[in-house]
């Protein structure tokens, strides 16, 4: 809709007919349409600065092996210029090129050449100045003359501007490499300067080079042989606050290699806390001895993010989106990061600080895999493996619990959904190691006003399958006495379906259990999840919140649903069980405290009140694994849900459960993770039973992972929620 000619002119208002006076707006159409307007330029911004990775702690990193020619510096520069645009046009924040790589690596005694010396120089002014109007930080290599001897050296360029040069600190002279007939090292270079190219620059192994509008970027070099160092430059720098590792390296190539290159620079990037960038001389360099394979690879806290194509014909560019406010926040709560930074960290470091200008306003994409499911491996290999270690720790916490206690039975209450299921099978799985019968579980199906017969039978199919000792108990007769006695509307038959009517059968299910424990010097096994207690969506005291010991307790519910998704479809506990698993894994999840099914489908489900438990298991992992804000989670889970053709899916999920979700549904739900997590469920988490921990990503015991107040507010939380488009 535009504005008249004339509503445009008065700004949108007009004189009454006939009236002098102020000016009136005409009706609402132009206020309407002001107004529409304003509203949505300022929610195209924000929405546009919310999906830019620079508004959430990333950086976008990239690293180069670009095309050499042997001891020609001018089509060195060319082809360094060409990767830098290349970075520049993928709005990255820095960019790693290889060793040398304005004169070649591999040109030996051609290197105490002075006509190849003033060449480079000349290069490296060139590439300076083409740098004026470029965004990355780009770190390059080339021999420099200080003081009358040659160093092999970094030189970190942005924008027109030389920030400093580092010299490499460890020369090999062994094998294959012999640095030491033309290199002095840069180990005692501390606070000097130097000239190159007409500009006068730091130099030193003291340098870290700081972005003084981008929180916790900044940027530490080192030289190729510098990372085999025992304690290589780069843990020094680090210590001294840098969270992006930059090796420029020219390493070649030979059988194995690669993979220990991968080990060191994965292991160091987990130490140090950092994103490490490694860079490898690539076509051209000289093959009188040696080969190269241009390996170009990110790193971040021990995982690699990206890697080239290793013996690529054509130059290769990698890039990844390194998340620095994650680095610092694991420095944060690493308390022995911090305690070595007081122990070794000795030297001062002179922090070279520039302005980089990121692009803030605009979605430039994200070059990063977000997994929908956190606690879930995405490839049959690794699910696997996670399989069978959460089996198996989960059993051996039961196998310590039962010999400590003197106990060889344990009763369970087993309903028919995920929760019971897991917990049985863990420990069928747990008396099949002790040698104990399975007879000596005692599991019991306790119905009551809503208990369908789905669940009923499909909790009678798995005990029998699995050769427990299993019994029924109808809890309607206690459940409506207790009614009585409260004098609640339900006994007279009304309709009321409130918290106490739900308690009640929670509470006499719980109850039951430790009585017949009692009865059979047995243990209760708890079943209920970690997602349950993040969103104390359990009955606390004589409840489902309390056990004598609960091997689910720190297992969300998604991987609750993969290990028995895995247990079928591997057939581990049998051919009988595993049709009965997939039945289980069919059903809807639902608590079935109100009656009112229709068919199969129950009258409560369960993620109805408390949201899809894939979004809500995504913001629990994010929240207490790194505490990352609200904004932040919501832009990593939009990432990762809002396309469902996008990225790989956890093995044997069916089609219909491979669903996308939009920002306002992540926004919604996570508003309501907000509110039950930090203000309304912390009482029930303070008082959990014991159970072992199981998930890197944390558990939620107030003796282990998760210490927090009772009485928190959660307004702090949901003001940044608010900060979501």
């Amino acid at each position: 809709m535009q504005l008249s000619g004339a509503e445009c002119a008065s700004g949108g208002r007009r004189k009454r007919p006939g009236r002098p006076g102020p000016f009136y707006f005409r009706g609402t159409r132009c206020a309407a349409v002001l107004f529409a307007g304003v509203k949505r330029a300022m929610l195209t911004a924000m929405s546009a600065s919310f999906l830019s990775i620079y508004a959430h702690g990333f950086v976008r990193a990239c690293v180069g092996a670009p095309a050499v020619r042997v001891a020609d510096p001018a089509f060195n520069l060319a082809s360094s210029i060409a990767m830098v645009r290349r970075a520049h046009e993928k709005s990255a924040a820095v960019l790693a090129l290889p060793e040398l790589g304005l004169s070649a690596y591999a040109i030996d005694d051609l290197l105490h050449q002075g006509a190849l010396l003033e060449a480079v120089e000349s290069a490296v002014g060139a590439l300076i100045e083409m740098t004026a109007d470029l965004s990355p930080v780009v770190v390059a290599g080339a021999p420099l003359r200080w003081r009358g001897r040659l160093y092999n050296c970094a030189l970190v360029i942005h924008r027109g501007r030389l920030l400093g040069v580092v010299p490499k600190t460890y020369l090999p002279n062994y094998r294959e490499f012999y640095e030491r007939r033309h290199f002095a090292s840069g180990a005692f270079v501390v606070g000097e300067e130097i000239d190159v190219a007409g500009r006068r620059a730091p130099f030193g192994t003291d340098l870290v080079f700081s972005a003084s509008d981008v929180p916790n970027f900044t940027l530490g070099v080192e030289i190729c042989e510098d990372v085999w160092a025992p304690i290589p430059p780069s843990t020094r720098a680090a210590m001294a606050g840098a969270t992006i590792i930059a090796n420029i390296s020219a390493s070649s190539a030979l059988v194995g290699k690669s993979a220990h290159r991968d080990m060191l620079c994965e292991a160091h990037s987990a130490r140090c806390l950092v994103a490490y960038l490694y860079s490898a001389a690539g076509p051209g360099e000289s093959t009188t001895d040696l080969a190269w394979d241009g390996q170009a690879s990110i790193y971040e806290n021990g995982v690699k993010l990206a890697e080239a194509p290793r013996f690529a014909e054509e130059p290769q560019l990698v890039s990844a989106d390194v998340d620095l406010e994650r680095m610092a926040a694991e420095r944060m709560r690493t308390m022995t990061f911090g305690d070595c930074v007081d122990m070794e960290g000795g030297r001062r470091f002179r922090s070279i600080a520039f302005e980089l200008r990121p692009p803030i306003d605009r979605d430039i994409g994200f070059e990063r895999v977000i997994a929908r499911f956190p606690y879930v491996p995405d490839d049959n290999a690794r699910l696997a493996e996670l399989c069978f270690e959460a089996f198996n720790i989960q059993a051996h916490g039961l196998r310590q619990r039962l010999e400590g206690a003197k106990m060889q039975k344990i009763v369970i209450g087993v309903s028919g959904g995920l929760d019971s299921t897991q917990a049985l099978l863990v420990a069928c799985t747990a008396f099949d190691q002790l040698k104990l019968p399975r007879q000596n579980i005692l599991a019991y199906t306790l119905p009551a006003f809503a208990t369908s017969s789905t669940t009923k039978s499909n909790a009678w199919k798995l005990m029998k399958a699995l050769g427990v000792s299993a019994a029924e108990i109808d809890m309607t007769p206690a459940c409506r006495q207790m009614l009585i006695d409260l004098n609640h509307p339900a006994a007279r038959g009304e309709a009321v379906y409130d918290a106490t009517y739900e308690n009640v059968q929670a509470g006499a299910r719980t109850s039951l259990l430790f009585r017949l424990a009692n009865q059979h010097d047995a243990i209760v096994l708890g079943t209920g999840d970690l997602s349950e207690l993040a969103l104390g969506w359990c009955t606390y005291g004589v409840g489902d919140q309390m056990a004598h010991y609960n091997v689910n307790a720190s297992v969300p519910k998604t991987l609750i649903q993969h290990l028995i998704r895995w247990c079928a479809a591997d057939r581990r506990f049998g051919a009988d069980v595993a049709p009965v698993l997939e039945a289980i894994l069919a059903t809807d999840i639902s608590p079935e405290l109100v009656p009112g099914h229709k068919g199969d489908v129950p009258a409560q489900l369960t993620e109805d009140f408390v949201g899809p438990y894939a979004l809500q298991d995504f913001n629990l992992y994010y929240i207490t694994r790194y505490g990352v804000a609200p904004r932040k989670v919501a832009f990593l889970s939009w990432r990762a849900w809002h396309d469902a053709g996008q990225g790989a899916w956890p093995p044997n999920i069916s089609a219909d459960k491979k669903v996308a979700y939009d920002l306002p549904v992540i926004k919604k739900w996570l508003g309501v993770f907000l509110k039950r997590f930090f203000q309304t469920s912390q009482f029930k988490r303070s008082a959990l039973p014991n159970g072992p921990k199981v998930s890197s990503g944390g558990s939620l015991s107030p003796r282990g992972d998760w210490r927090a107040p009772s009485d928190s507010s959660a307004a702090a939380w949901l003001a940044d929620l608010d900060g979501i488009p």
